[in-house]
């Protein structure tokens, strides 16, 4: 095994072949350091992979993670990566029931489209009007902000003064969301459409006072540099194989089957213990990155742990014979499930699924959001299904925090699901049931992942899709110089639990990397 050979010594030791890991081995490796990756799964990817979840069918899915915005292209040029993005020509579409009749509001397929689509829904040009000077700002900060997320950490002033617009600081950094949500919409189901990219994996009410919905909605919006999702071409695994392969062709050995047990350090070299099928073993190391949460990185280094992280979503992946038909009938479901489909998601009804998850109960309406990945990219489909038109849907369930799963994950998971999906059914021609494709096995294609399963499977504290509430990308106490900086000088945090982490970015990857590098340029180290 890779990590047994003679006990050598490496200049670096990665915990955990998650897909910001490999960003950091591919780099270290690319600039000479010797570097051993330690991966506890049979495979690296951690949560950005892809996979064949039902028996016999050749479909590949991206299984947890599965749309790309925060991954800068410096990342894909510098280390050479056959990896390939498709943007989606709708942005989304959501279902809704005016004066008794099936309707809906779809952004995208072209600027009249948009506006015909907002004028049909409210009556008025208003909303598409607020719409367009909202995301003009969103547009305009994301310029300025995402290139930072590759450098050094701005001061808060700095950061500040690249935004240069002071309406937009305090919309987004300094008030809670749904202040701005509340003054610049009127329709209820807009304002929902708008709040939904502050709840993605994140517990929070639209005034919540911490702002972590501000935070969460941020980084939805700056993504590129325009704030696009866009599809992985040959799924999220597509991405964390062509990063694997980037890091041993640059030379970094790639150990699966290894879990780490701790890490022994006094600063300047360290020790790290692990575990394989054949027993333990210790491997000596200069430096020690962490792709893993900060309370993996505390059990580690036997440091006192942060608090604990909570997760908050429903993951559902389905394969369908065909899409469901709609019941607004002015909308292709081929163009409605294009893009992201929400469910439940007007602004009234997120406040209430929010009040209710936070006393204890399921939302009586949970809201969602839905995609299809095939309608864009068809290579995760083999060749028979793709000819008789079968596709995938995943569905993103919001406000369900790993608190209520406790009593009875796979109870209530059932539950939860059910409701989901009724919620679905409410605006569809024919029940999705009817629509689901069988394994070989005769049982339908669906799987859904509640936070205490993504807490199992993918040790993602509390099922937290980003490891902790996210951060505002600017230097704070304690943040280090690239956000990555942990008490122990030879040991980094390259994992989303860093700051200006969370989603697949590979951000915390190279900013470790280069943090590392940096360090030993200025020590003069070869």
């Amino acid at each position: 095994m890779p990590a047994h050979e003679g006990n050598r010594g490496y200049d670096v030791v990665i915990v955990g072949g998650g897909h910001n890991g490999l960003v950091a081995a591919a780099y270290l490796a690319r600039a000479g350091k010797s570097v051993l990756v330690l991966e506890r799964l049979g495979t690296t990817g951690g949560a950005a992979v892809s996979t064949r979840p039902f028996a016999g069918v050749d479909a590949r899915l991206s299984r947890y993670s599965y749309l790309v915005s925060l991954l800068p292209r410096k990342i894909v040029r510098d280390l050479g990566l056959d990896f390939r993005v498709r943007g989606r020509n709708v942005s989304s579409y959501t279902p809704a029931e005016r004066d008794g009749r099936p309707t809906g509001l779809l952004v995208g397929g072209g600027e009249r489209r948009t506006r015909e689509a907002f004028a049909r829904l409210t009556g008025s040009d208003r909303e598409y009007q607020a719409w367009q000077r909202f995301y003009g700002m969103t547009g305009r900060v994301a310029k300025q902000v995402f290139p930072t997320l590759t450098e050094p950490l701005p001061t808060r002033d700095e950061l500040r003064r690249r935004v240069d617009d002071e309406e937009a600081w305090r919309i987004l950094f300094e008030e809670p969301l749904g202040v701005a949500v509340e003054d610049t919409f009127t329709d209820d189901l807009v304002r929902g459409v708008v709040l939904t990219d502050a709840l993605i994996g994140t517990f929070a009410d639209a005034h919540d006072p911490t702002l972590r919905q501000n935070r969460c909605f941020l980084y939805h919006v700056i993504g590129g540099g325009t704030g696009a999702w866009d599809v992985p071409v040959g799924g999220m695994g597509a991405l964390t194989d062509a990063l694997a392969g980037a890091a041993r062709g640059a030379g970094a050995v790639l150990a699966t089957g290894h879990e780490a047990l701790g890490v022994r350090t006094d600063g300047r070299s360290a020790e790290v213990t692990y575990r394989t099928e054949d027993g333990e073993g210790t491997v000596s190391t200069r430096h020690v990155l962490v792709n893993a949460s900060p309370q993996e990185l505390a059990r580690l280094t036997g440091d006192e742990p942060p608090a604990p992280a909570e997760g908050a979503q429903l993951k559902v992946n389905m394969l369908l014979k065909r899409l469901p038909r709609l019941r607004d009938t002015s909308v292709d479901p081929r163009e409605a499930f294009s893009g992201t489909f929400h469910i439940a998601e007007g602004y009234e009804q997120l406040a209430a699924a929010h009040a209710q998850a936070a006393s204890g109960v399921l939302p009586q309406a949970p809201p969602s959001e839905i995609y299809c990945h095939s309608l864009t990219d068809p290579t995760i489909l083999g060749p028979d299904l793709v000819h008789q038109g079968y596709q995938t849907l995943t569905l993103f369930g919001l406000h369900t925090p790993a608190r209520l799963f406790e009593r009875d994950n796979d109870g209530v998971r059932e539950e939860l699901l059910k409701s989901t999906l009724a919620q679905l059914d409410a605006h569809l021609a024919e029940p999705l049931a009817d629509c689901l494709a069988n394994d070989a096995h005769g049982r339908p294609c669906i799987e859904a992942k509640s936070p205490l399963d993504l807490e199992r499977d993918l040790r993602l504290p509390g099922g937290n899709i980003f490891h902790r509430d996210l951060a505002f990308p600017y230097a704070q106490a304690g943040t280090g110089r690239w956000g990555v900086e942990t008490r122990h000088a030879n040991v980094l945090l390259c994992g989303a639990g860093a700051v200006r982490g969370g989603g697949v970015s590979g951000v915390p990857g190279h900013n470790a990397a280069m943090a590392l590098l940096e360090d030993l340029g200025a020590k003069g180290r070869a």
